[in-house]
């Protein structure tokens, strides 16, 4: 009594895979061949990344922290990317201010028993007002909007102070580290948040309304 045909044909399928091998791939002992197209896990850039926080308000898991860390002889801003939250939607690569600050991996194979391994990191100096020594961004942020803007920059004290200081003209620490209560008019001369900006240009504009020229002794 000869075999049905449905089992000579099985038994054909499994010689031909013991001579060519399985169909399978032999994942995770030995790494998965993976296309130029394919979107592995969103990780920051450390030369494209300027610690904006612009990809901490697009992420709707809430996958990505800021973090400021001040007491330290040099403050920084880190990013901190958690892919144990992230649902790869793919929002910070696409929406990210410089375009190049995340891109996308060919990491696939994410799986640990440990959180905290879990994370992509960059870390950015942080820059400071020199009137209330709060926080106005990361230094390279800034640097970056002045490029952007051109010679259009020159239109705020901060931008192209900042950008001076990059190119060594002046000491950063020197104009951005001196540290005053009280708003004057020489203020404006310096690296200030939007908040002591706005003081000081006020601070002027009153003062040139209180002392008009006198047009009739003239």
């Amino acid at each position: 009594m000869g075999l049905p045909l449905p089992k000579l044909r099985e038994l054909k399928e499994a010689i031909i895979a013991l001579v060519r091998g399985p169909y399978t791939t032999k994942f995770p002992a030995e790494p998965a061949s993976i296309v130029d197209e394919y979107r592995g896990a969103p990780e920051y850039q450390e030369d494209g990344c300027v610690a904006c926080g612009g990809c901490e308000n697009v992420c709707p898991a809430g996958a990505i922290e800021t973090i400021d860390v001040e007491a330290v002889d040099r403050p920084f801003r880190r990013m901190v990317r958690h892919f144990d939250e992230c649902i790869f939607c793919g929002q910070c690569v696409e929406l990210c201010t410089t375009g190049d600050g995340i891109e996308y991996s060919k990491r696939y194979d994410l799986s640990t028993d440990k959180r905290e391994e879990q994370t992509s990191e960059v870390e950015k100096e942080l820059c400071f007002c020199a009137c209330c020594n709060s926080i106005i961004s990361a230094y390279e942020h800034i640097v970056w909007v002045a490029k952007k803007l051109g010679h259009k920059a020159y239109s705020n004290p901060t931008l192209y102070l900042t950008k001076l200081a990059e190119l060594q003209l002046i000491d950063r620490q020197e104009i951005s580290s001196k540290i005053r209560d009280e708003i004057d008019r020489d203020r404006r001369m310096g690296i200030l948040c939007p908040a002591c900006r706005r003081d000081a240009s006020l601070f002027e504009a009153h003062h040139e309304v209180e002392s008009p020229p006198d047009f009739d002794k003239e």
